[in-house]
């Protein structure tokens, strides 16, 4: 591994200053939330009960940044923390019995996504594990056909077999409890069928909560929408994915591209357009007697186009993780052309239809940068840079939403999910449009912290106040209430030093620009009082300050080429705080070496070639206590 030392000494930027501020913020935050929602066991303070196949991702969103924080510079309590509560979830909602062999037993992909990128910042933080390792390889195999337990995958027709899936396989037959507990939610979304008796499809609205409604609901989701695949299932490739970074697996890689290209084919054999239903048999529109729209999360009910084309993206960047093949990501591209053609104009704004119904595309919105710039981010290309641009962005593009912080442009009502709403400014202070964003970012994502915890101080925050021995349609909120207190957000703080997007949250993996490794205590993240900042990034090199705020102790930084390692730096350019070049210095690896004199700093001009390495959760330094995964008997 290349070294290089910067000397010079650097007055403390703002943004550095606010970096630390924030780790050392969050890292106290952490503690006090899961002491205040969690049991000395890693068990959630809760109810003794819960109906429904609904709720086992929530309490794994509420606590999944506490990984994450440890992989960017977080406390190694904030690891513990991240495993033992894992470890409590997974085992309190088996008891409720929603999870079995420590995988749900059965949903659909939007919520699989959401809460199992828990599992995958683990393998960030922490690829030793054991447990992880093992479990990563244990679910993939419910995936990839390879599980009998779990026959969820149709190895020669190429399909999930149903959209709602888990460890217990295939569910064909959903039931009216599976349901419960959404009824007063769905309530207020169009119903998923257009020939519902007894109701008006034009309203926009479905009575869930009527008993005969339920009924019929529940019966004609078993006979349309049950069985077959569904785009959706696509974000299970992030699942095999995580597999493949703990152990390389070549037939792990083959699934991820063999699963793809069957939904590219699929595309392909209905004009282009990408259908939401194919039947067992591989039929598109088996059940929908013929429409190739209609089916589960698909272009109708309840999203449309954002539950086509999210999990599209994740899955086409999956693929070129594994490959370094960008043309992998042209199954996502078309769908974002295609929408894009059959654009018209609303209100003076180009918008694009979100749904299609027996009638024709509908349901018109602006578009939307926000995936265009998730496949820009990943392709560095000019193709994709201009599927942003052509959507027009506005002074808007610029402004920070944080809801009900201040000073941002989303003080109240508007909600984002995680608090991550900040993709586009981000994109824009990449472009050099956004000057002073990390400055303003991070004093936001401070503000942030404070709200949470005053938030989760307060008597709506009291755990005691969610509990309940019964069962009421009317008041299921607190199944969300941990990700609405919890105070462990950080968006401002990761696009800042990983020169990243946050994950597309149903389903994606976090990607990076680069990564940090402390190299004196090595372990993942920033040293201690070291800040990062990645200025811009490019197809062949990104601009990264390190500044070291201690002004009694040499640090040392390991630069990590990408997430996963997947990325190698060919040249450093190190330059002086005025700007001009020191030296420069020839890498050809993965890693970095960066140490910095206390009190000091450098700017590095980091060129790089992308995507030409096999993509792992290794670490710089070979784990001496890394176990074999185990094999057991079966008697």
């Amino acid at each position: 591994m290349i070294k290089i030392a910067a000397e010079e000494s650097w007055a403390p930027p703002h943004w550095a200053l606010m970096e630390r501020l924030l780790l050392d913020s969050l890292n106290q935050a952490a503690a006090e939330f899961v002491n205040r929602y969690t049991r000395a066991d890693g068990t959630l303070i809760w109810r003794p009960d819960w109906p429904g196949m609904d709720g086992s991702d929530d309490p794994y969103e509420g606590f999944m940044y506490l990984a994450l924080l440890y992989v960017l510079g977080g406390s190694d309590e904030t690891l513990e923390l991240a495993q033992k509560l894992w470890e409590g979830i997974t085992w309190q909602w088996t008891q409720y019995g929603q999870i079995s062999r420590e995988f749900d037993a059965y949903y659909d992909w939007m919520h699989h996504g959401e809460g199992y990128l828990y599992l995958y910042f683990l393998g960030l933080a922490d690829p030793g594990y054991l447990k992880n390792r093992q479990r990563a390889m244990r679910f993939a195999a419910m995936y990839t056909g390879d599980d009998p337990e779990a026959p969820n995958y149709d190895k020669e027709k190429r399909l999930i077999r149903s959209p709602i899936n888990g460890s217990r396989g295939p569910r064909f037959d959903l039931t009216e409890e599976d349901w419960s507990t959404h009824r007063g939610i769905l309530d207020h979304y169009p119903a998923p069928f257009e020939d519902l008796a007894g109701v008006d499809y034009a309203s926009g609205k479905c009575a869930w909560s009527d008993d005969a409604v339920y009924r019929e609901i529940i019966r004609m989701m078993n006979e349309r929408m049950a069985r077959g695949d569904v785009p959706l299932n696509l974000n299970a490739t992030g699942m095999v994915a995580n597999a493949y970074l703990y152990s390389g697996q070549q037939q792990l890689r083959d699934w991820v591209l063999e699963y793809v290209d069957a939904w590219k084919e699929r595309a392909e054999t209905n004009g282009g357009i990408m259908p939401d239903n194919v039947g067992l048999s591989g039929i598109i529109g088996e059940y929908m007697d013929g429409k190739w729209w209609g089916g589960y999360y698909g272009w109708r009910w309840p999203h449309g186009f954002i539950t086509i084309i999210e999990p599209l993206v994740n899955a086409a960047s999956n693929a070129v993780l594994l490959t370094g093949d960008m043309e992998r990501l042209n199954v996502a591209r078309d769908q974002l052309d295609r929408n894009w053609e059959l654009r018209k104009t609303v209100n003076g704004r180009s918008s694009v239809p979100y749904k299609h119904t027996d009638a024709g595309w509908t349901d018109y919105r602006p578009a939307d940068p926000f995936i265009p710039i998730h496949l820009w981010f990943i392709s560095m290309a000019d193709e994709d840079l201009e599927r942003i641009r052509r959507i027009g962005l506005d002074e808007s593009s610029l402004e920070i939403t944080i809801p009900g912080v201040s000073g941002t442009s989303a003080e109240t009502n508007k909600s984002t999910k995680h608090y991550n709403g900040n993709t586009v400014p981000w994109f824009q202070y990449m472009q050099g449009n956004n000057p002073g964003y990390p400055e303003r970012i991070l004093d936001a994502n401070y503000r942030l912290i404070g709200n949470q915890l005053h938030k989760m101080r307060s008597p709506e925050g009291d755990p005691e106040e969610w509990r309940s021995d019964g069962f009421n349609l009317e008041d299921l909120s607190s199944i969300h209430k941990w990700q609405e207190m919890c105070p462990v957000y950080f968006e401002g703080l990761l696009q800042t030093t990983l020169g990243a997007p946050m994950h597309i949250s149903h389903g994606g993996l976090q990607h990076a620009s680069v990564r940090y490794y402390d190299g004196v205590r090595q372990r993942p993240g920033l040293p201690e009082d070291v800040g990062a900042l990645v200025e811009s990034i490019s197809s062949g090199s990104l601009m990264l300050q390190l500044v070291n705020l201690s002004l009694f102790e040499r640090k040392e930084v390991i630069v990590q080429a990408g997430a996963f390692g997947e990325h190698r730096f060919e040249e450093a350019v190190m330059f002086n705080g005025q700007g001009g070049e020191i030296r420069r210095i020839e890498v050809g690896d993965k890693w970095l070496s960066v140490e910095l004199a206390p009190g000091s700093g450098t700017r590095l001009e980091l060129s790089l070639a992308r995507y030409v390495n096999r993509p792992t959760y290794d670490p710089v330094w070979p784990d001496p206590n890394k176990a074999e995964i185990l094999t057991g008997r079966n008697p």
